[in-house]
């Protein structure tokens, strides 16, 4: 006989974990994109990490923001034990193309309580300059 899975071995762990995966899922790296003089200011909320725990790296046109921590050191009482724990350990990454033209010395980052401040210079777009090509005739 067919049961649902609510009959199943893992009757509460869809219950806790449908809630909470789509809260962190939703609230990690989330970042607004505001342009103004000339560039771009990125704001992302890094909640729960350290300035130490966040790095950015730039590599071919693409600005990588990575972030990692690991609280598995929390400390208990003797007769302590967890039921549930929401506080994350792990790692998140997210990429944005700024341009081949941007470099490390030109971007300037601040982290102050848990966000994450980025401002970005535009790839200025280089006018094209048409040229006359011509087929060679022969003849």
């Amino acid at each position: 006989m067919l049961m649902p899975r609510i009959f199943g071995e893992r009757v509460f762990d869809d219950f806790w974990d449908f809630p909470m995966k789509r809260i962190a899922s939703d609230s990690m790296m989330r970042t607004d994109v505001k342009e103004a003089d000339g560039k771009y200011e990125l704001t992302m909320d890094l909640p729960g990490f350290k300035k130490e725990d966040v790095k950015a790296s730039l590599k071919n046109g693409y600005l990588t923001i990575s972030a990692a921590t690991d609280r598995s050191n929390d400390e208990k009482d003797e007769k302590g034990r967890y039921i549930r724990r929401e506080r994350m350990s792990g790692s998140c990454s997210r990429s944005f193309y700024v341009g081949e033209a941007v470099r490390e010395e030109d971007i300037k980052a601040k982290f102050e309580d848990g966000t994450l401040t980025l401002l970005v210079p535009k790839e200025e777009s280089q006018p094209k300059v048409e040229e006359d090509k011509y087929i060679a005739i022969e003849g």
